[in-house]
């Protein structure tokens, strides 16, 4: 059954718009608790990245499951129980809105989740997907993604409802996460897998390419350079970040501008490596990782 998540119905099958912060049970809105964002590692820093900037007010918990990643080659089943098992630890922070920064956990873990959390949940897929189907001029997308996203179908899916007469043109580019997660932006190992990756789409004539892995932007120069100026690279972090935005205005969530700070505005754990996460992070996030804590995530 298609049914929507508890903080998009009301008890009575009513939209949230005609029900109260009260009946959902969400108390006085929670709206100066902070926002929770997870990925399997580095690369949803892209989206908190972009969080940050599009809306500088809001507080922020992220997450890298740094000692599970990749997520891309594993199972449905896995990557929902990893999900669970993130999503309650973010609660124990009090978060009032959760963002899945990762592509495979949104295509396999997101309705799931909104199904059994009372607070907002968004993936990042419905974002990338709305962004390429307005770009493109020819009808003609391909979308780039770990194996679990581009085998789950999801991005083929959205895109064709968005757009019926559009072309969808995947291709899974596996080591592109741990070239990333080491570092390995500027190199000729990266550059020449990512030529054998995108002649395929080369071939294929599009003008659009989604990054459709919260990774890939960190590649965008050699990616750009790569497929020429005629192809529009999109970045579903950044159309995610308004995704956010509007939902916690809709929803009354956004914080109070004169509203006291407690403890750090950004706070970032991970489920293993934190000396890395923190010298990696540094470069995505100049001066806004002063720490990263360590927890053991197979405890929630």
């Amino acid at each position: 059954m298609n049914r929507k998540p508890p903080w998009v119905q009301g008890p009575d099958g009513q939209s949230l718009e005609d029900s109260t912060a009260d009946t959902l049970g969400i108390p006085d809105r929670k709206r100066n608790a902070p926002v929770g964002v997870f990925d399997s590692g580095v690369g949803g820093l892209t989206v908190a990245r972009e969080i940050m900037r599009q809306i500088p007010e809001e507080r922020l918990i992220y997450f890298g499951d740094t000692a599970r990643l990749p997520y891309g080659s594993k199972s449905k089943d896995t990557i929902v129980r990893y999900s669970r098992q993130v999503v309650r630890f973010l609660r124990t922070k009090d978060v009032k809105a959760i963002v899945i920064a990762c592509n495979t956990a949104s295509a396999y873990a997101l309705e799931t989740i909104q199904a059994e959390t009372d607070i907002p949940v968004i993936g990042v897929i419905n974002a990338g997907a709305r962004t390429a189907v307005s770009a493109t001029r020819n009808g003609r997308i391909g979308v780039i993604g770990t194996e679990g996203t581009i085998g789950s179908g999801i991005y083929t899916e959205v895109i064709r409802k968005l757009g019926p007469q559009t072309q969808v043109i995947g291709k899974a580019c596996p080591l592109f996460v741990p070239l990333v997660e080491e570092g390995l932006l500027h190199d000729s190992v990266t550059d020449e897998i990512a030529s054998r990756y995108l002649s395929v789409l080369k071939g294929k004539y599009i003008d659009t390419l989604v990054l459709g892995c919260t990774h890939y932007p960190l590649l965008r120069s050699t990616l750009g350079r790569l497929m020429g100026d005629a192809v529009t690279l999109v970045n579903p972090a950044y159309e995610t970040a308004l995704e956010l935005r509007d939902l916690l205005k809709a929803h009354d969530l956004n914080r109070e501008p004169d509203a006291c700070m407690e403890g750090e505005k950004y706070q970032f754990y991970v489920s293993d490596l934190a000396e890395k996460f923190t010298s990696f992070a540094a470069a995505i996030l100049p001066n806004q990782v002063r720490e990263t804590r360590k927890i053991d995530i197979e405890n929630y």
